[in-house]
């Protein structure tokens, strides 16, 4: 019988960004034009991804500048908003982890950066007036949760591009400078909301109804103030990316054999995206006041579950062929032990991180912001503008800062000393600093000087944003020695979701303790939550007989 030879099928290129032979490992094609191409998608990315995290979490800071400037909506309103875009942005993670392999890293990273510029504009136009109503705010909110949805398939895409000796190194430098963006967002909107950047486009100004702030001093009540820059200016960056997005990053059909045209791609992009807002929403309007309100209080705790299962249904009942027979393979993590402890311990670093990031702004200005007398004839406390009171504009940022610039430490430290018992001191590190934070909290609500307790505070929360960003490269390392390589990229995209909900639940916790005068309760029950895993990351990872010692 003669033998006849077969020749691999390739896949079909369909635009001219599309790459069909992509070899990182092969040394000479590495040196030859593979580390040109690689580097040149991971210096489009970062920026794409530091925008990203800046508009996901640019709230914490608006809510800020829009108390100040005299938006009459309550401090919880205020915190449900930074909540909602919490929300959102863990939940679109979910679907964000299959993009790549589905529509290609050009598609995926040009059309969600791209996204990004309907928040961005939607927020300016709505901070141009004090009469805009809450709902409209709540939808920008939404909407902005594309951003901290992009960092699942940013993610995944720069890892295909490097040879496995320099992921760490490619991904680190995404991830790292992408975080930035908390640190940027700080930092650049209280600056731009001081200049008419926009001229007649962007709308007058508004005068401030309080004392605000930027990185260099305080600003009086009275000072006229673009509020409305804080969505503009991110347009300044974003349409630049998009055009070089579009005409720079490149697709690895080796990665991506099957997304056939540009268009059916992007389509793909939409309706997952799609998918997990709507869920989003249909939470949202189960838990605000209002919606229905039916999971308000502590019905909040329900919200991200329910949101995440009605994403992961939705998403396997629209899909056919290959995306099917992906999202099945992918939930068999769910069968594994290991996906829950990560997740919890995920939870309690990045999920610190990106929580305290989104509500530190906001709690610097109500407890701080105001003095707290007790009123024995009505026998309750009377709140009144502090003239001495920190502003959040100008210390806010640090600890996102110290968060993000220590995230590579922890990585290297890991891979000296082992995963599990890194993460295990910065857990108990933050047990005794969310305790401490929560009783200094007590004092401060409970003072007619609460501005005296206030660079303790500051310290203590700069020691929670160091412990949460040495944690996160500690349990990216143990994700990488207890799972499998085919394991490993759905267990990150999995863990970073979840982890992402600590955006929605710290508002949410930190606001109602506010509302209801005891903020160092939210504090307590954070240190119970982190002393529970101390033991869970002892029980699976470091005892003699654990299931897997990780050292």
């Amino acid at each position: 019988m003669q033998a006849t030879n077969t020749v691999p099928h390739s896949p079909a290129v369909t635009s001219s960004v599309d790459i069909a032979d992509w070899r990182p490992e092969d040394e000479a094609f590495w040196k030859e034009k593979g580390a040109r191409i690689a580097n040149r998608n991971l210096w489009i990315s970062i920026p794409s991804l530091l925008c990203g995290f800046a508009v996901w979490l640019m709230w914490g800071i608006i809510t800020v500048q829009m108390a100040n400037a005299g938006f009459p909506f309550t401090p919880d309103q205020l915190f449900s908003i930074a909540a909602i875009s919490g929300l959102s942005g863990a939940t679109l993670r979910i679907p964000a982890s299959f993009f790549i392999r589905l529509c290609g890293g050009r598609n995926t990273v040009w059309l969600t950066t791209a996204l990004l510029m309907i928040p961005a504009a939607g927020t300016g136009i709505a901070l141009q007036s004090l009469d805009t109503p809450l709902w409209v705010f709540q939808l920008m909110a939404l909407l902005s949760g594309i951003g901290g949805g992009n960092f699942a398939c940013s993610m995944a895409n720069i890892s295909t591009f490097f040879p496995k000796r320099l992921q760490g190194t490619a991904l680190g430098l995404n991830a790292g400078l992408g975080n930035f963006g908390v640190t940027t967002s700080q930092l650049l909107i209280p600056a731009v909301m001081t200049v008419g950047l926009f001229g007649a486009l962007g709308g007058d100004a508004i005068p401030l109804a309080k004392d605000s702030a930027t990185l260099i001093g305080k600003i009086a009540a009275g000072t006229p103030t673009w509020v409305q820059n804080a969505g503009f200016v991110w347009l300044l960056l974003l349409v630049p990316l998009a055009v070089i997005g579009w005409f720079g990053m490149n697709n690895l059909l080796t990665v991506s054999p099957s997304i056939g045209s540009t268009a059916s791609a992007l389509r793909k992009v939409l309706m997952l995206y799609a998918i997990a807002l709507v869920m989003s929403a249909i939470g949202l309007y189960l838990y605000l006041p209002s919606g229905l309100g039916v999971l308000s209080g502590n019905g909040m705790w329900l919200v991200p579950p329910l949101v995440t299962l009605g994403t992961l249904f939705g998403m396997k009942a629209v899909a056919s062929g290959e995306m099917k027979a992906s999202l099945t393979k992918q939930f068999g993590i769910f069968r594994n032990k290991h996906t829950w402890s990560m997740t919890a311990l995920y939870v309690v670093t990045f999920g610190s991180f990106i929580g305290f990031s989104m509500a530190l702004p906001l709690s610097i200005t109500v407890i701080f912001g105001n003095t707290h007398t007790f009123d024995p004839a009505t026998q309750a406390w009377v709140h009144a503008k502090n003239p001495n009171a920190p502003s959040a504009l100008m210390y806010a940022w640090i600890g996102p800062f110290v968060g993000a610039l220590i995230r590579p430490v922890g990585g290297w430290i890991s891979d000296k000393l082992g995963g599990s018992i890194v993460t295990q001191w910065i857990s108990i590190v933050l047990v005794v600093a969310s305790a401490v934070t929560g009783y200094v909290m007590h004092l401060a609500y409970q003072s007619a000087t609460p501005e005296a307790y206030f660079f303790v505070f500051m310290a203590l929360f700069i020691v929670l944003f160091a412990a949460s960003g040495i944690g996160n490269g500690s349990t990216f390392r143990t994700v990488g020695f207890v799972f499998d390589k085919d394991e490993r990229g759905p267990v990150l995209g999995w863990t970073s979701a979840i982890g992402g909900y600590g955006s929605f639940i710290a508002p949410v916790v930190i606001g109602a303790q506010i509302k209801a005068g005891t903020p160092e309760y939210a504090m307590y029950g954070f240190a119970v939550f982190y002393a529970i895993c101390v033991v869970l990351n002892w029980w699976f990872y470091l005892r003699r007989d654990a299931y897997i010692k990780n050292p």
